[in-house]
């Protein structure tokens, strides 16, 4: 009797911390106010920029993708699929930026070894990834988020699959607008 007892009191414990952990989520929700960021970055075609906020993209789409770390295979293939519908995003606004824990000089070789031709900002204590939910010590979680030209979420990818993600990205973009 008393195995019987002990075996379904560790199946409780378990089916009851299984569900909590599926069903809780610290990413913002579609709607939510987009958190702020003020970030060290890289961009080969401004740099001159040190610092990026997300104000400096007010009145444009912003996709905003975080990642685990630059050159590795899964991070390589969504920042070049980005990187090769970067002037299909241009035509409808928008913006796209790469975070992850990798420093600036990181991003820099990141960036000139794999054609990456948009701005990648160094998150690395993880504050801002948290902000978005992303954050999964020491790396950035990869999830996903289209903020409108007001500042608000208006679409979301959670653990995202970096294979054709940013054709998913550009055709929900598309809808939106």
């Amino acid at each position: 009797m008393r195995n019987f007892v002990v075996t379904l009191l560790i199946s409780f414990i378990f089916l009851f911390n299984s569900n909590s952990a599926i069903a809780f989520d610290f990413a913002p929700e579609v709607g939510d106010i987009a958190p702020n960021f003020q970030l060290e970055g890289f961009n080969k075609y401004i740099k001159s920029k040190k610092i990026w906020e997300l104000n400096d993209f007010q009145g444009k789409w912003l996709v905003i993708y975080f990642y685990p770390k630059d050159f590795t295979a899964g991070c390589t293939l969504e920042a070049k699929g980005f990187s090769e519908l970067k002037k299909d995003f241009s035509k409808y606004n928008a913006e796209i930026v790469g975070i992850s824990a990798d420093n600036n000089d990181s991003h820099e070789s990141f960036c000139s070894e794999k054609s990456i031709n948009y701005t990648l900002l160094s998150d690395p204590e993880g504050i801002i990834s948290d902000k978005y939910g992303s954050w999964i010590p020491p790396f950035s979680d990869r999830n996903t988020f289209l903020i409108s030209p007001e500042g608000e979420i208006s679409y979301r990818w959670i653990s995202v699959l970096p294979i054709n993600h940013a054709k998913e990205v550009l055709n929900v973009l598309k809808k939106k607008i």
